[in-house]
């Protein structure tokens, strides 16, 4: 296993939600990463996330871990989820689920 690929793999599961996004949670670089980030908000999630910008191996490399060509990529419980697409879905099953306050 290459050096990218075993951080990836201690990254995605030694955290229950990992991100790998364009930019940071306080400042994303692309729409997408946006949209992900501002939805773990709502939600309340912990996360820890990397900017696959800093690190031109991780941003390959995280789309060959993944067998997925785009970025963000969202991990639970160290299993591949998707991107903002996913993202977007699990929020609204999570709206649907929701008690009313």
């Amino acid at each position: 296993m290459s050096d990218i690929n075993a951080l990836i793999d201690e990254q995605v599961k030694n955290n229950d939600v990992f991100l790998y996004m364009k930019g940071t949670p306080d400042f994303p670089m692309c729409g997408f990463s946006g949209r992900v980030v501002q939805i773990l908000g709502y939600l309340g999630v912990d996360y820890q996330s990397a900017n696959v910008l800093e690190n031109q191996d991780l941003r390959e490399g995280i789309k060959a871990y993944a067998n997925w060509p785009t970025i963000p990529q969202l991990y639970i419980k160290g299993e591949f989820v998707g991107g903002a697409d996913m993202g977007t879905v699990l929020h609204s099953l999570a709206l649907q689920t929701r008690p009313p306050e």
